[in-house]
């Protein structure tokens, strides 16, 4: 297992004028940035990003215009692969950007595994079938109780990614 991040992109007027973004970016100043040959080593990837007016962050968005040539070669094709996000409100646009982010992994020929409602915790998280949600305040604390969806969620996904694996190997 690997965790990494995508390179901020932002200027740092930005994130030091929001107290939540300026604790999140000094608490992962030491997580690896990724690279295209984590995507390329990787048999699932759990993707974990905020919204951003409904759509997938533009540091995301970069990094993932940077997948051409692995796409081409074939090399993303049946990845395992699920989303989380997060956004300041109920309704910040959680499912809109979970679907856009989903988009390129269709294209990627990638296998999307979504939690759908196959636990219970999707209910107790806010009933969220793309992907689990959350709502973080202007401080950077979860509103909701995710803790088990995220669990079911990424067991879910490593679970699709052996299957695969496995059904490529028979």
């Amino acid at each position: 297992m690997k965790v990494s991040k995508v390179p901020e992109l932002a200027p740092m007027s930005a994130i030091e004028s929001n107290p939540a973004w300026k604790a999140h970016y000094e608490a992962t100043k030491d997580v690896p940035e990724v690279s295209l040959d984590d995507l390329e080593w990787a048999d699932a990837i759990i993707f974990s990003i905020p919204t951003r007016f409904g759509n997938v962050p533009s540091q995301m968005k970069q990094f993932l215009d940077t997948t051409g040539g692995l796409w081409f070669q074939g090399k993303l094709a049946n990845k395992a692969v699920s989303a989380m996000v997060s956004a300041n409100n109920a309704h910040g646009g959680q499912e809109q950007t979970v679907l856009s982010l989903y988009t390129t992994m269709y294209h990627w020929g990638a296998i999307v595994v979504a939690p759908g409602y196959t636990d219970e915790s999707a209910y107790k998280s806010g009933g969220n079938p793309y992907g689990t949600s959350v709502t973080v305040d202007s401080e950077g604390n979860m509103q909701e109780d995710v803790k088990d969806a995220v669990m079911h969620q990424a067991k879910r996904t490593v679970t699709v990614a052996g299957w695969i694996k496995q059904g490529m190997q028979g």
